[in-house]
């Protein structure tokens, strides 16, 4: 080990570059820190030269990581979150809390869990300690540098949400999938069948991190594939381009008895077998060394 090149790095070099590497700003990470951007930038040029790389090229307005950045950054964070363990020992009080905690997200799952969002963020005494991101816009990449502390999505439970060996998932509850169609839809007063079920076009819903849903393979398999019309970045969107035609929209059946978007829509069983569905947790198993998303893991999975 080398001790002489492990003394010029602190925990403040680390912490810049895991907060650089979230802000993708010198300003906005001394914003962050509570420092002047010249330290930011110092501490930055210290890092450079000690990692030998430049960790950062800028693109316009913004400061883009390198590939050697993104590499490390699953470790700067399972350091961080270790030492950060050490320094909050004990039982997590949250009405002390100075911190920040943050979870990822579809809006229509935010939709499902927004009660208990809700008692986590009262419980919590500043304000801004909760912060909830799109799954767009911090996915499993996220999760695993640390960028965001823990995601909740649903998915085949046949099918973890990502294979990688630093992320943990856990089942939150389980679902079922339905097809919904507006209320003047041909097949409201008929039995859903496979050959009217293919017989019509359908909203997809996109996903790039996770694998094609197990109902979707067996459909294809079995009977044929659908045809999709539009994709679209969520249920909730999807419900209202349903309301407006004559598409069909296969969901998940606790959001549609939940959402705004999904009310006045018929609901049908699906005529054929897809396995099963629900909703899990995700995180990076480093994170639980901080008292503060051990209890939030907790208040999550209760």
């Amino acid at each position: 080990m080398d001790f002489i090149a492990l003394s010029r790095i602190s925990l403040k070099h680390l912490t810049v570059l895991h907060m650089m590497l979230s802000t993708h700003s010198v300003t906005g990470t001394a914003q962050a820190l509570c420092v002047t951007p010249s330290s930011i930038s110092k501490t930055l040029s210290q890092l450079r030269t000690q990692l030998k790389d430049e960790l950062f090229y800028r693109d316009g307005a913004l400061l883009v990581p390198t590939p050697f950045a993104l590499n490390i950054a699953p470790q700067i964070h399972t350091i961080l979150s270790s030492m950060n363990g050490i320094l909050h020992q004990g039982e997590f009080k949250p009405e002390t809390f100075n911190g920040t905690i943050s979870l990822s997200m579809r809006e229509s799952t935010f939709e499902l869990f927004a009660d208990k969002i809700s008692q986590i963020s009262t419980s919590l005494s500043g304000a801004n300690q909760l912060k909830i991101y799109a799954k767009e816009q911090m996915n499993f990449d996220a999760l695993i540098r640390g960028q965001v502390d823990f995601m909740i999505l649903p998915h085949d439970l046949s099918q973890p949400p990502t294979r990688s060996r630093d992320l943990v998932w856990q089942q939150l509850a389980k679902d079922e999938m339905v097809c919904l169609m507006n209320p003047a839809h041909p097949l409201v007063n008929q039995e859903l069948t496979i050959d009217s079920y293919l017989a019509f076009k359908h909203i997809g819903i996109q996903d790039k991190d996770l694998s094609e849903p197990y109902f979707e393979q067996n459909l294809k398999q079995q009977y044929g594939e659908r045809k999709v019309a539009i994709s679209v970045a969520d249920f909730g969107s999807a419900a209202v381009m349903c309301h407006q035609s004559d598409y069909l929209l296969t969901s998940s059946k606790m959001w549609a008895e939940k959402a705004f978007q999904a009310r006045g829509l018929i609901q049908k069983s699906l005529p054929f077998e897809y396995g099963k569905v629900g909703y899990s947790l995700v995180w990076n198993q480093a994170s639980l060394n901080d008292p503060a998303l051990l209890w939030l893991h907790q208040q999550l999975l209760s």
